[in-house]
């Protein structure tokens, strides 16, 4: 019996070496410098500036975190970012939508860090999200601890 524990644990073992040896980068290698860009490089620069969004809609939407102290914040939508922040905190822009996402929706998301509640205990700090000036989402941190988030259509 213990010749074969041993032989499924050595199995195993190899099979997991196998399985994680494969779990490399699909990033193509770097091509020989020759002096002339390699076929996947550009030699005009790549802009980073967002598509012009023609027929678009445009909301007003504002994020807020509720409470007091700092906490990481995580927010998408308008731009987006990770960060520490200072409570309370609150972003506010304009979401453009193009055509096709005034059809299959864009996501807006505020997701709060812990904050210390009134019972003294860790709770998610409460958050919004107010489209053209009506509240579509809503957390108190407790009851509900998933952040806020809204998908925003027409």
């Amino acid at each position: 019996m213990r010749s074969t524990t041993t032989g499924m644990t050595m199995l195993c073992a190899a099979a997991a070496a196998v399985l994680l040896t494969g779990c490399g980068s699909d990033a193509p290698k770097p091509a020989a410098d020759n002096g002339k860009p390699a076929a996947s490089q550009s030699a005009a620069p790549v802009s980073s500036a967002p598509a012009a969004k023609a027929g678009g809609a445009t909301h007003e939407v504002t994020l807020e975190v509720g409470g007091t102290g700092r906490t990481p914040v995580m927010y998408s939508g308008l731009d987006s970012g990770f960060e520490q922040q200072t409570l309370p905190w609150k972003k506010s822009g304009t979401a453009e939508l193009t055509a096709t996402e005034q059809k299959v929706g864009y996501l807006v998301s505020v997701v709060p860090g812990s904050i210390t509640g009134a019972d003294g205990k860790l709770q998610q700090a409460p958050c919004s999200i107010t489209v053209d000036g009506k509240k579509v989402a809503e957390s108190d941190g407790v009851t509900t601890a998933k952040g806020c988030s809204y998908i925003i259509k027409k």
